[in-house]
């Protein structure tokens, strides 16, 4: 049994985060950091993601949020945290 609970955060990323390979980017940094969950694109412009996983990758994922993309551009990175459900793996939606 893993002695560090696992941490959940909601995210929500707005500035010109879509159509620059943000979500793609995110994906592969989740991966790389074993932060499972999930990104999308949100209909108001945004993108949506949720990182699950060991408290200090998932502050990896939030913090890379604030940066995106090499053609992004970050406005402002809202967080809510919230118990972890046992996600696994990692999807673009």
């Amino acid at each position: 049994m893993d002695p560090t609970p696992a941490a959940r955060r909601h995210v929500w990323v707005s500035g010109r985060v879509q159509g620059v390979w943000f979500r793609e980017s995110c994906r592969r940094v989740a991966v790389h950091h074993g932060v499972r969950g999930w990104v999308r694109n949100v209909d108001d412009g945004r993108v949506e993601a949720v990182f699950e996983g060991d408290p200090d990758a998932v502050a990896r994922l939030v913090a890379w949020c604030h940066e995106g993309s090499a053609e992004a551009v970050v406005h402002r990175v809202e967080v809510l945290d919230e118990s972890p459900q046992g996600i696994g793996g990692f999807a673009v939606r």
